[in-house]
């Protein structure tokens, strides 16, 4: 008698395998869609709840479509309510040019998060580790809109645990585009 056997996507399986009693795990790690949220019309901001939980430990936030009523601008995200414990580094340069940077520590959010291009959208794609967890929460967010592009990493040295987020427009309004919250699985 063959014992059952599990198999995880991208496993080799041999003539022998295939004749025994086995067990196939799909999608065994991965990315999860979580949440969809759509931006309303002229918001200085976006509350985006039911976000994080006990399910994941990591994250993938993506912005895309809509407007702006700014142009060159950048969004903000917060955990929460917490307006304080945003540590970052933000390191960019103009297309072509040289590389400068900027940051700030124990700042009310992680101001680079995300492009405002005007009518040519919101561009986001951000990465968080443990927002849920009652620890500090990692960051990695890539900005890219007309003139520059740039990574802005940092810490939120709040040991909180975090069911939502915040996005926020750095000057003008947001209108339109869609946020995507996925998880990433524990495989």
């Amino acid at each position: 008698m063959a014992l059952p056997v599990t198999f995880v996507a991208g496993d080799v399986l041999e003539a022998a395998q295939l004749n025994s009693n086995f067990t196939y795990l799909e999608g065994a790690g991965g990315l999860t869609l979580i949440k969809t949220e759509t931006i309303g019309t002229t918001v200085a901001s976006v509350t985006v709840t039911d976000a994080f939980s006990a399910t994941y430990e990591n994250y993938k936030i993506l912005v895309s479509g809509g407007a702006s009523s700014a142009s060159n601008e950048n969004f903000s995200i917060k955990l929460g309510a917490s307006t304080t414990g945003y540590n970052y580094q933000f390191i960019y340069g103009s297309y072509g040019a040289s590389v400068s940077g900027a940051g700030a520590s124990n700042a009310a959010s992680f101001v680079y998060a995300g492009s405002q291009e005007s009518t040519n959208g919101l561009i986001g794609n951000i990465e968080l580790q443990n927002p849920f967890l009652a620890k500090y929460t990692g960051i990695q967010a890539q900005i890219s809109r007309s003139g520059l592009g740039g990574t802005c990493t940092g810490l939120h040295a709040v040991a909180t645990s975090y069911t939502s987020f915040v996005l926020t427009a750095g000057s003008g309004t947001l209108t339109g585009g869609t946020i995507y919250v996925y998880g990433y699985k524990k495989a």
